[in-house]
């Protein structure tokens, strides 16, 4: 059992499971208790009908109190789970910090767009009744001026008059013009058939224009008084505000219903009826003051959604009505309810006016208070998140102080259990490694000073002053891809007007590769000299194999010879993986003819004073790899202007996205530019080989040997 006890233990603190904190396992021990006397009182009533209300009572008691403490234990365990890592305080900072603000900000500014489509909506009404309105009244002041210039005359006033004056145009037929002369009760009235005429209010004694109400009907009204003695004259303008009317305002902005002022029911005293409900076959709507207004029509219709961001938008407008009776102005004497879309709003007024605009104002005051609240939370909780991470990063600045003071005998302080508290214990154990780095770092600085000294030595091995010939120029160039280099050029010297040319190219890079290329080097150097110790010349004996010198006393070198006696020496002091490429040409002024022999190098490239271009392709294989080789030699003859180049791998060879450099593009800026100094040519070729590369590492030695004939 005990065994068990612990096995248990074991996985549940692997999986992290296993109570740490005295609340935890004060739930876990209040939780038992719970279901030990619910158990009890399940025993009880079993036993005995009648319930304890003592045991219920502790029962329900304990369950509450576990449920707390449960809440309380997970809280704490979340948290721990959570904000260990330190990506995920960083989560909950910016979620805190950036998410909640731009959650708030997108969703006050939904609610600003949708007031300021509604209040657009508001604005094309209000606007277009206004317009209307000053239309009919320059109408109406026209139509006076003409009935008071017709009465100066002497005429009179009559219906025949008064059409006369009425113009011909299709929105005039529905219009009713009223005229009255001096103190005359009733008008002269002019309009559709049918129309009754009104009564010229007492409360109008100037001119006037508004939205009316007259018998529980609206119009538009304007009025034109002429007060002058003895022929005072009145006129008024009526346009009723019908579904024709309206329609021409909800032609481009959606369906747009108008709520009269009269209220529905009977007894003033009833309930106000609930939006948009039907009652008695009539639909009836309330507003801020809950009294029930009738709908006298609807006109138009709420346009398709243009896409799926494309919400519908409703509004209920205030309209002021003057009592046409009374003068009395009722600032929400009728109702226009519009249902349109925010697609069909294309402007940034607001059109509405008095206390509701105030309202509106109230509403966003609000909505930008509760905003500010929420962008305070946000803020306390993002500080003390991060808080509690820029400590840790001090605590880590300090230590690299002491660290850059070379003081690594300094710790961090760990009081915490995250993934912070784990990167300090890593700094702490990183200071007992630095002492070892600084060492590889000094031995690293001594292999680097070799390298220097070896890079200054193999840059001595390279020709500093050539000498020219009168027929032939010269000029050589290597760029090593690393310290030092694997490649080698030369210009030697030789008797009765010679001089000997090397390119070659050792296998492998870094210091062996140098070191071999010293090798031969010196070896081309010694060799090159007349009357040497062993010479190999089967052309000249017919015979194969090592020679005495005097067997050839007064013979001078050979390319071939020169080859097979470096092949002969690299394969005896090198090992057997270490070989290399080597091309040896000899010029001889007096014939302009230039003698070569090539041990597995890249053909030397010939280019003509005409362009055209050929290969120096005779020759054998690496020098070094095989032991008892021959080398065939071959003899051009060069003519002035005629250009040698020889190159390494490391010219040709780069490649980038459009594949290798290559020997065709290396002929084309040489043959382009042949006529160039030769110290010019080569820039041009390198630059193009760096070009070609970009920016990544050169991957090999490049050497670059011209010779031009002149």
């Amino acid at each position: 059992m005990r065994l068990i006890s612990l096995e248990l233990e074991s996985k549940l603190r692997d999986k992290g499971l296993w109570p740490k904190s005295w609340i935890a396992w004060a739930a876990l021990y209040v939780l038992a208790l719970d279901l030990l006397l619910f158990a009890l009182q399940w025993l009880t009533r079993r036993a005995s009908p009648a319930p304890s209300a003592s045991l219920e009572g502790w029962v329900v008691f304990l369950s509450v109190l576990a449920i707390v403490l449960l809440a309380i234990a997970g809280y704490c365990w979340l948290r721990s789970q959570l904000l260990w890592r330190l990506r995920n305080r960083l989560i909950v900072t910016y979620v805190f910090i950036g998410v909640i603000p731009v959650f708030l900000l997108v969703v006050i500014s939904l609610i600003t767009l949708y007031l300021f489509a509604g209040q657009f909506a508001s604005f094309v009404v209000t606007s277009d009744i206004a317009t209307h309105l000053r239309s009919m009244e320059a109408a109406n002041r026209t139509i006076a001026n003409h009935l008071a210039a017709q009465i100066s005359d002497g005429g009179k006033l009559d219906v025949e008059t008064l059409g006369r004056t009425r113009p011909r145009r299709p929105e005039w037929t529905r219009r009713q013009v009223c005229a009255w002369r001096r103190n005359q009760p009733q008008p002269v009235c002019s309009g559709p058939e049918g129309e009754a005429g009104f009564d010229f209010p007492s409360f109008i004694v100037g001119d006037f224009r508004d939205l009316v109400s007259d018998h529980g009907k609206l119009y538009l009204r304007t009025a034109t008084v002429f007060a002058a003695e003895p022929e005072s004259l009145r006129v008024i303008l009526s346009d009723p505000l019908d579904k024709n009317f309206v329609e021409n305002i909800a032609a481009d902005l959606g369906r747009i219903a108008v709520y009269g002022t009269e209220s529905p029911a009977a007894d003033p005293a009833a309930s106000p009826i609930a939006p948009a409900q039907r009652t008695d076959s009539k639909l009836f709507l309330p507003f801020e003051d809950e009294t029930p207004r009738e709908q006298i029509f609807s006109a138009g219709t709420i346009p398709p959604a243009s896409n799926a961001l494309d919400r519908a938008i409703n509004l209920r407008i205030p309209l002021q009505v003057v009592d046409w009776t009374t003068g009395g102005r009722r600032p929400v004497g009728a109702i226009a309810e519009v249902d349109t879309r925010s697609s069909m709003l294309y402007a940034t007024l607001f059109g509405a006016r008095g206390d509701y605009a105030k309202g509106l104002e109230t509403i966003l005051a609000l909505i930008a208070i509760v905003f500010a609240i929420f962008v305070g939370l946000a803020l306390i909780v993002g500080r003390k998140l991060t808080l509690s991470i820029t400590s840790a990063v001090d605590q880590l600045y300090e230590a690299t102080k002491h660290i850059n003071r070379a003081d690594f005998s300094h710790r961090i302080t760990v009081q915490s259990s995250d993934q912070l508290a784990t990167l300090a214990n890593s700094f702490n154990s990183m200071t007992t490694s630095i002492e070892k780095l600084v060492q590889e770092q000094k031995e690293k600085q001594r292999l680097e000073g070799e390298l220097a000294i070896a890079q200054e030595v193999q840059a001595q091995l390279y020709p500093k002053s050539i000498a020219q010939l009168e027929s032939l120029e010269v000029h050589g160039f290597c760029r090593p891809a690393r310290t030092v280099s694997g490649d080698y050029y030369d210009f030697l010297a030789l008797n009765s007007g010679k001089l000997m040319l090397a390119v070659g190219d050792i296998s492998g890079k870094g210091i062996s590769a140098a070191l071999l290329m010293a090798t031969i080097h010196s070896a081309v150097h010694a060799y090159s000299i007349e009357d040497i110790p062993v010479l190999y010349e089967p052309a000249a004996t017919g015979r194969s194999g090592l020679m005495l010198a005097s067997e050839l006393k007064g013979r001078e070198a050979s390319p071939a010879a020169l080859l097979t006696l470096l092949n002969h020496q690299l394969y005896e002091s090198t090992p057997a993986a270490k070989y290399a490429t080597l091309f040896l040409g000899i010029y001889d002024e007096a014939t302009r003819r230039l003698t070569y022999a090539n041990g597995g190098h890249l053909p030397p490239i010939l280019i003509s004073e005409n362009g055209s271009s050929q290969l120096l392709d005779c020759g054998g294989t690496v020098v070094g790899l095989f032991d008892n080789l021959t080398f065939p030699e071959a003899t051009v003859q060069l003519r002035p202007g005629d250009v040698l180049v020889a190159y390494s791998d490391g010219v040709t060879e780069p490649e980038s996205d459009y594949g290798e450099f290559g020997e065709e593009r290396l002929i084309q800026l040489v043959r382009e530019n042949r006529h160039l100094p030769l110290e010019r040519i080569t820039e041009i070729v390198t630059a193009a080989v760096a070009d070609w590369i970009g920016d990544n590492e050169q991957p090999d030695d490049v050497t670059l040997v011209l010779a031009r004939a002149r």
